[in-house]
């Protein structure tokens, strides 16, 4: 069967769009009655199959990583080995979006830093591997470059101690045990 299909342009040639008809679907012929039913029906297909956890991971990570990229955190937790000591004890990476990279500056520093963006630039995408940054915005901010430091913890050390057991190895790991709770900061609830 074919139809004529006219375009409604004056002078354009007409297209032919042919339709067919589908098959009927087919119809499966009955097994004989002495036949069991089990012996001719294949087993079920599985729809979830046995799959390796790297076949899986990029269904998993792929909304995060859109979000935001491995390369990029990577950059803000080394960001001193990328930039060097020195530029690093004076500025933190606060954002990366579309290619800006937002640097956090101590005071004047963003003039020095400025004149050296075409560097930074690319010592940074040289680390990466790849063209990420593509500008760099540089804002100031006082705190700029200061880590916080943990605090220390106790050193006056508490230990346990338990009388002699029968079993060596359970005092030993009771001794441990309580060692940990004394030193462990109490909550207050």
């Amino acid at each position: 069967m074919t139809k004529e299909l006219h375009s409604g342009k004056a002078g354009a040639p007409a297209r032919q769009a042919t339709t067919q008809r589908r098959p009927a679907a087919s119809t499966r012929a009955k097994s004989p009655a002495n036949k069991s039913a089990t012996e001719d029906t294949p087993p079920p297909r599985r729809v979830m199959k046995a799959r390796t956890l790297a076949a899986l991971l990029p269904n998993v990570t792929a909304p995060a990583f859109r979000r935001r990229s491995p390369t990029g955190a990577m950059l803000f937790a080394c960001w001193g080995d990328v930039v060097g000591p020195a530029h690093a004890a004076l500025t933190t990476p606060h954002r990366l979006s579309t290619g800006t990279l937002t640097v956090a500056c101590a005071g004047p520093v963003a003039m020095e830093l400025q004149h050296q963006a075409d560097m930074l630039m690319a010592r940074i995408n040289t680390w990466c591997g790849e063209p990420l940054v593509a500008r760099l915005r540089f804002v100031q901010d006082p705190t700029a470059g200061i880590r916080r430091k943990r605090a220390p913890r106790p050193s006056t050390t508490q230990t346990c101690t338990l009388p002699d057991m029968a079993d060596e190895s359970l005092r030993v790991a009771l001794e441990r045990l309580g060692t940990e709770i004394l030193q462990s900061p109490t909550k207050k609830t």
